[in-house]
């Protein structure tokens, strides 16, 4: 019997109504290969999730990095049930909006004011909007993944729709080059409304990168945004901000503000945060309580419990762990570790005359086989145990094992699935 015949059939239905089946392509049949995979969760709690086939995982995707407490935590699941008693939306706005935003006052070393939209994408683009109303200039310079907006999306391969003068308007640099930013700081002297950066993703900032970045912009009157996105609430309770000693104009957040609830925030200097007053940056569900709720229980718990030291030192065991496993089975030509103990990255290369895309998909098919559900980051929760840690090790184990006898003859007999295509980078 096939493990994810519901699944497929799930999936096979969807797509007869919903472009691509799905409504993030992180949750696609681009991003899980077919046959092998789970496409439809039915439940989840802790560190675990459950597909529609009734197959337990260990979940180490954990929605996108937007759970840090865990699934269904207790703490959050109580507010919001409390809430829901008094409304999920009125047509005034609620206390709870002021609470938040006091408390990511009183947390983010930038925030002095702050509004709430749903998801990152309106987060930072309203950054950008004020960013532009501020300065009275339009060009931006982008490094990292800002969301699906025309601003950002226009800047990628996946441009498709946007108008090339939208495009014209956004520039790319390399992350620890800040010459790079420098270049087109001179080949557009007194254009650029804002730089807006991930502050850390894959690979950690050179001593002085950051500062250095904030130089050049407080040098070309450009304002300086951090999409702290997935790094919020994950790096340190500030943010990566914090954690390496940089206060940027503006910041925002999204993904664990409310352990998976969706609420995304921007916060910044009161000066800047000010054109809120005059752009258009408005939602009827942006004061949705629900959410808030979720966002104030989160915070709370993130200043009352080891949260992140928790996430942290169980992430730094399990690079550890996976390092000390790449090393025995000889695949440091395959395999290498990146980004932050709290959100890693295990790294596909070419290998052996094998492509990247083969061993991934070897890898993605084998770890969902034994109940990992992964697809090579490391993105870690409150509520993964050392039990899950020791759980992991064994599959990476295994899984290793089986790879190291693929690239030895071949990857390809070994699928039983197509391989997955690439679709774009973003970091």
């Amino acid at each position: 019997m096939n493990r994810y015949s519901q699944s497929e059939a799930l999936l096979a239905r969807a797509e007869k109504v919903i472009p691509l089946g799905a409504q993030t392509f992180s949750k696609s049949r681009t991003q899980f290969p077919h046959g092998v995979s789970p496409y439809f969760a039915e439940r989840a709690l802790g560190s675990r999730v459950w597909d529609a086939d009734g197959n337990e995982y260990l979940d180490l995707i954990n929605a996108l990095c937007s759970v840090t407490l865990g699934h269904c935590d207790p703490d959050v699941t109580a507010a919001v049930e409390r809430q829901l008693q008094r409304g999920t939306i009125f047509s005034l706005s609620s206390e709870l909006e002021i609470q938040v935003a006091e408390k990511l006052v009183e947390l983010v070393p930038c925030a002095e004011k702050v509004r709430f939209g749903k998801n990152g994408s309106d987060a930072t683009s309203g950054a950008i909007r004020i960013a532009r109303a501020y300065t009275r200039r339009e060009r931006v310079a982008v490094c990292g993944y800002h969301g699906w907006q025309d601003w950002y999306i226009g800047s990628t391969a996946r441009h498709l729709g946007v108008p090339e003068a939208v495009r014209a308007l956004t520039h790319t640099w390399m992350y620890n080059e800040p010459a790079s930013l420098e270049k087109l700081f001179t080949e557009h002297p007194g254009e650029f409304a804002a730089v807006i950066l991930e502050p850390m993703n894959v690979a950690w900032p050179k001593p002085g990168f950051l500062q250095e970045v904030q130089a050049l912009c407080r040098r070309h009157g450009a304002v300086l945004v951090f999409d702290e996105t997935i790094t919020g609430f994950r790096y340190a309770k500030g943010g990566a901000q914090e954690l390496f000693g940089v206060t940027p104009d503006l910041a925002t957040f999204g993904k664990g503000l409310a352990n998976g609830y969706p609420v995304s925030a921007v916060a910044g200097r009161a000066e800047v945060m000010k054109l809120m007053e005059e752009v258009f940056f408005s939602f009827t569900f942006g004061g949705e309580t629900l959410s808030l709720a979720a966002a104030l229980a989160t915070l709370d718990k993130l200043e009352r419990e080891p949260v992140i030291a928790t996430m942290a030192a169980r992430g730094e065991r399990l690079l550890k762990d996976t390092q000390a496993l790449i090393d025995r089975h000889g695949l440091a030509d395959v395999f290498s570790l990146a980004g932050h103990p709290t959100w890693s990255f295990l790294q596909f290369q070419d290998a052996r005359g094998h492509s990247m895309w083969e061993i991934k998909t070897l890898f993605m098919q084998e770890m969902l086989k034994r109940g990992v559900l992964s697809y090579g980051t490391h993105n870690m929760s409150y509520a993964h145990s050392e039990a899950d840690l020791d759980r992991l090790k064994a599959v990476y184990d295994e899984v290793f094992g089986v790879i190291t006898r693929g690239l030895g003859s071949s990857i390809r007999p070994m699928l039983e699935c197509e391989v997955l295509e690439p679709l774009f980078r973003v970091r």
